[in-house]
C-alpha cells in the first residue's frame, strides 16, 4: 500500500505506471488500487486518449493527501536507522533545504514522547 501511495504522491495516476514503478503484477496492482479506492485514499477518474478505449486514472483524495506526512516520517525514520541512509531525499523546492517532519503543539513547541499526555476530547 505505501509504495503505491508513494507513487501517487509523486504524481503517478495510471494503472500501468503504478504496476511498473512499484514492480507488482497487474492482478496485485488492481487489488491494491481497489483497496485504496475502497478506503477513500484514491479515487478513480475516467479518461480516454484519442482512438483508445476509456480507462481510469487514480487520483489522491483529501484523505489520501493527508497521509503524506506519515510517509515522510517513515522515510525520515528509515534514513536515520537503516545502514544505507536512504537513496532519495525530499527537498523544499523554493530554498533547496531537506524536509523534516516534526511533532509540534498548536503553540509551535517541538515535542518528544515525554512531553505528551493523553486527554479525552470534549464531547461534541
Amino acid at each position: 500500500m505505501f509504495l503505491i501511495m508513494r507513487e501517487a504522491f509523486y504524481g503517478t495516476t495510471r494503472f500501468e505506471d503504478f504496476a511498473e514503478r512499484v514492480g507488482l503484477s497487474d492482478p496485485v496492482t488492481a487489488a491494491r488500487l481497489g483497496d485504496l479506492v475502497g478506503d477513500g485514499l484514491l479515487e478513480r477518474e475516467d479518461y480516454r486518449e484519442p482512438g483508445q478505449r476509456t480507462r481510469q486514472l487514480y487520483r489522491l483524495t483529501e484523505k489520501g493527501a493527508d497521509l503524506f506526512p506519515v510517509l515522510v516520517a517513515l522515510m525520515q525514520w528509515g534514513d536515520r536507522w537503516e545502514n544505507d541512509g536512504g537513496r532519495v531525499e525530499l527537498r523544499h523546492r523554493d530554498c533547496g533545504e531537506p524536509v523534516e517532519v516534526a511533532l509540534r503543539c498548536a503553540a509551535g513547541h517541538e515535542l518528544g514522547p515525554s512531553d505528551l499526555e493523553l486527554a479525552r476530547k470534549p464531547k461534541a
